[in-house]
Order: C-alpha cells, then sequence, then structure tokens
C-alpha cells in the first residue's frame, strides 16, 4: 500500500508538469486553431536561459519570474514574427514553421550549452513535508503548479483582458465587430503559452537533468492529456495532464514498465481519437454544410 500511495503522488506531481504544458497547446491552439509542435523546445530554450542566469548568480526565484517575464515576451515576438503572417495560408504552412522552429531551438540549445545532460537547481531541495510519499522538489512543483493554474482561471475569469481573450477564441469575427484587437489577444495567447511552457520546464529539470531533448517525452504526455482531457477545453485539458502523470506512472510501475511508459501515452491518444475526439470534458462541433 506504502508503494502504491507513493506511485499516486509521484505520478500526481508529474502530472502537474504535463497539466501545464497541455494548457499551454490548448491555448494556442483556441486562438488559432493549430497545434504548436515547438511548444516543448520553446520551455527547454527558456529553462536553459534560467540555468545560466542561475549559474551566474542571481537569485532564484528573481530569475524564475525574470523567465516567465522573458517567455511571455518571446512567444508573443514569434506569433508576430513567423505566424501571423501566414494566418490566412494554408494548415500546412503553420505546421512546417512550427516544425521548423522546433529543429531551430533544439539545434540552437545544443549549439550553444552542448548537448551533454546537466543538472538544474531546485529551491525546494530542503523540504521534508512531502515525505513519505513526495520528495521535497515533488511537493514544490505542485504548490507551484496549482498557484500558476489559479493564477490562469482567475485571469480569464476575472480581468477584462482574459474575457476578451476568451472572446476572440471562440468568435474572432464576431469580436472584432465589437473592437477586440484579435491580433493582439492571439499575440498574448502565445505568449502566455510561452511562460506556461518554461514553468514546466523549470519544474521538470531538477527531475530529470537539463538537456536539448528535455521536453521531447514530456510534451507527447502533455499532448495526450490534453486530447483526453479536451482540446477545445483548457481546464478539462489541465486535469487530463494530471490524470495522465497518474495513470502512466501506475502503468509503468505495475502493468508495462517504465520502457514502456511513452508508448501508453502514445495508445491513450489513438485510444481517445478513435472513441471520444472530443474528450472526456472537451465538446464536438457540428457544422451545417
Amino acid at each position: 500500500m506504502h508503494a502504491f500511495l507513493h506511485q499516486l503522488a509521484s505520478g500526481f506531481a508529474s502530472g502537474c508538469i504535463y497539466a501545464s504544458l497541455a494548457l499551454a497547446l490548448v491555448m494556442i491552439y483556441q486562438s488559432t486553431h493549430h497545434i504548436n509542435f515547438a511548444q516543448g523546445e520553446m520551455a527547454m530554450f527558456s529553462t536553459y536561459l534560467a540555468a545560466t542566469a542561475i549559474q551566474a548568480g542571481v537569485p532564484y526565484w528573481v530569475t524564475f519570474f525574470g523567465v516567465l517575464a522573458l517567455s511571455l515576451v518571446g512567444g508573443a515576438a514569434i506569433h508576430r514574427v513567423f505566424i501571423r503572417p501566414v494566418e490566412k495560408a494554408p494548415v500546412l504552412s503553420t505546421v512546417a514553421i512550427s516544425i521548423s522552429l522546433l529543429v531551430i531551438f533544439n539545434s540552437l540549445a545544443g549549439w550553444i550549452w552542448g548537448f551533454t545532460s546537466r543538472s538544474f537547481p531546485s529551491p525546494f531541495d530542503g523540504w521534508k513535508a512531502g515525505a513519505p510519499y513526495l520528495s521535497g522538489h515533488e511537493l514544490g512543483l505542485v504548490l507551484v503548479t496549482l498557484a500558476v493554474l489559479s493564477v490562469v482561471f482567475a485571469f480569464f475569469r476575472y480581468t477584462v483582458v482574459g474575457l476578451a481573450m476568451r472572446a476572440a477564441a471562440q468568435n474572432p469575427m464576431a469580436s472584432q465587430l465589437v473592437g477586440i484587437p484579435v491580433g493582439a489577444t492571439q499575440a498574448l495567447g502565445w505568449g502566455l503559452a510561452a511562460a506556461l511552457g518554461s514553468v514546466a520546464g523549470m519544474m521538470a529539470a531538477p527531475l530529470l537533468y537539463l538537456d536539448p531533448h528535455l521536453m521531447s517525452g514530456l510534451l507527447l504526455y502533455a499532448f495526450a492529456g490534453a486530447l483526453l482531457g479536451g482540446i477545445t477545453n483548457p481546464w478539462g485539458a489541465a486535469v487530463g495532464g494530471i490524470l495522465i502523470g497518474i495513470a502512466e506512472n501506475l502503468a509503468g510501475a505495475y502493468l508495462v514498465g517504465t520502457e514502456l511508459k511513452l508508448v501508453f501515452a502514445l495508445g491513450v491518444i489513438l485510444l481517445v481519437l478513435l472513441v471520444r475526439p472530443a474528450g472526456l470534458f472537451g465538446r464536438s462541433t457540428v457544422v451545417r454544410v
């Protein structure tokens, strides 16, 4: 029973990382109806920037919030420079750009910092409150992730800008008619998604070590969580990410082994697409033709 509770708690901690990344994927999908395949590599690059700043002597939390701000600006700039010019082009154009960005960020990180794995510091190493089921860092990342998700929820629920972003995502044409700058809200959505991804990267790096491929597997788990919860429902995607974290941890411990955990995530993606494409909390859209 002790081992089961440990796997359950550890899976919940991993699921919080997937939830952040899944929410980032859904935010971009809702604003542009495209999947950003470079989301994980953008998060990895932000994590390398954080590691460089910490190594230079900048305090951890100053670095944390500084990287969030830098990721926010960088994500919005990427939308403005690379995505907005092709918003009326065929879907494959955006797919090609996001895959190109994936390769560019991965190669650039390897060129600047090398491909050797390195450790990443955690401000929660001294915490013992999570024992015996969670390490100090796992407990800390759960609290940080839940706090970030709560801030994002409050932003979209109670602020004028957040409500405008939701309106622009649901009906861009009607939003433009009432004066909402749809292009600006989409850029802000990309910026917020990049910031959420950087949170996932900085929380995952102490557990997995930092290298240019840090987020490759995590992105698949997050994508599985987004599909499971519903690619059209941000909070459903966050719940889906947590469920995937728990399920893959228990499956790795008791069913398929650690070597096949990633295959498990891919199997979830296929199963959801076949059985319920809208996800557990998503809604199907019926178009009259």
